[in-house]
C-alpha cells in the first residue's frame, strides 16, 4: 500500500529540513510527503519549497512530494488539507520537529498492513535534546524518565493516531477543525475506537530547549480542554498552577532530582499554563 505522510508546519525554519531528510531516507517502498504550511511568517515555505528540486527518488523511496499553503488555521485543519490530496491508503502524520529511525514508517504501519488494526501509534517516542537542561525539567515535570517523552508502561492503545486507513479517516470527516489543543484525538471521539500500539516504530522529538520555548507551549497546553475546559476544570486549574503550589513542588522536585533550575522552570510553566486557564474566563482563543 502506498503511504502518505502530512506534516502541518507554522514557522518551523529550524526543524524542518532535518525532518524532511529524515523522512526521505526511510526504508518504507512507495512513500509521498505531502507538507502543509499553516500561514508560517518566517522561512519555512522557502526551505520547504526548494527541496522537492533536490529529492532523489531513485534513492530515496519517496514517489512525490507536494507542497500546500493555507492560512493560519491550526494543525487540524492543515492535516485535514493534506489527506485531501493524498494518494496513499495508510496516511501518517508527524509533526515538523520530529525526526525517525529509518525503519519507523515500515514498524508504524505494519500491524495495519497484516489487518489487526486501522490505525496505531507508538511509545517510542524519544528525547532528542535530553541533555538540554530546559528539556531535563520538562520531563522531571512530566514525571517521565530522561530519554523518553512517553513512559513505557504507556497502555497499548491511545487517543491519537500516528498511522490510520484513509477510508477510516474520510469516513468520519477527518479531524476536526477547531485549531485547538485536542484536535488530534478528534479521530478516536469520531470513530469510537483508540489507536493501537505498533511496536518498534522509533521517532525523535524534542523538549522545548529554552525559557521561551517552555512558555509558549505551556501556555498552549493551558488551552488544553482538560485545564481550561469547563468551569469546574478552570477553578482546580487556578488552584493547582497557583504561585504557591508552583514553590512547593518546584522545590520538592528540585530536591529530590537535585536540579536546582526545575524551581524555576516549576513557577515560569505554571504560570504560563495559569494565564490560559485565566484568559479562558474571557474568552481568550483555544487556537495557538
Amino acid at each position: 500500500m502506498k503511504v502518505t505522510v502530512v506534516i502541518p508546519a507554522y514557522n518551523e525554519e529550524q526543524v524542518i529540513g532535518e525532518c524532511l531528510e529524515s523522512l526521505q531516507k526511510q526504508s518504507y517502498k512507495d512513500l509521498e510527503i505531502i507538507l502543509v504550511d499553516d500561514g508560517s511568517t518566517d522561512k519555512t515555505i522557502e526551505i520547504v519549497s526548494s527541496i522537492p528540486s533536490r529529492l532523489r527518488v531513485n534513492k530515496y523511496q519517496v514517489s512525490r512530494m507536494l507542497v500546500l499553503k493555507q492560512n493560519h488555521l491550526g494543525p487540524g485543519p492543515a492535516r485535514n488539507l493534506g489527506a485531501s490530496k493524498a494518494r496513499g491508503e495508510i496516511l501518517v502524520f508527524v509533526d515538523s520537529d520530529m525526526t525517525f529511525d529509518r525503519d519507523f514508517i515500515k514498524d508504524l504501519v505494519s500491524p495495519i498492513l497484516e489487518g489487526k488494526t486501522i490505525g496505531t501509534f507508538s511509545k517510542n517516542e524519544m528525547n532528542a535534546n535530553q541533555n538540554n537542561i530546559w528539556s531535563k525539567c520538562w520531563n522531571i515535570n512530566r514525571n517521565w524518565p530522561p530519554d523518553r517523552l512517553i513512559p513505557p508502561d504507556y497502555p497499548d492503545n491511545a487517543p491519537v493516531y500516528r498511522a490510520i486507513l484513509k477510508e477510516e479517516f474520510d469516513k468520519v470527516g477527518g479531524f476536526d477543525a477547531t485549531g485547538e489543543y485536542t484536535d488530534d484525538w478528534s479521530l478516536s471521539r469520531k470513530l469510537g475506537k483508540k489507536s493501537t500500539l505498533a511496536s518498534g516504530a522509533t521517532y525523535f522529538h524534542s523538549n522545548p530547549s529554552n525559557l521561551s520555548e517552555v512558555w509558549k507551549q505551556a501556555r498552549w497546553i493551558g488551552k488544553n480542554e482538560f485545564i481550561s475546559g469547563s468551569t469546574i476544570r478552570r477553578i482546580r486549574s487556578l488552584i493547582f498552577y497557583s504561585f504557591p503550589m508552583s514553590l512547593a513542588v518546584g522545590f520538592l522536585k528540585s530536591a529530590i532530582n537535585r536540579q536546582p533550575n526545575f524551581i524555576l522552570f516549576k513557577i515560569w510553566f505554571d504560570l504560563a499554563v495559569w494565564i490560559s486557564t485565566a484568559k479562558s474566563f474571557f474568552g481568550e482563543r483555544k487556537s495557538k
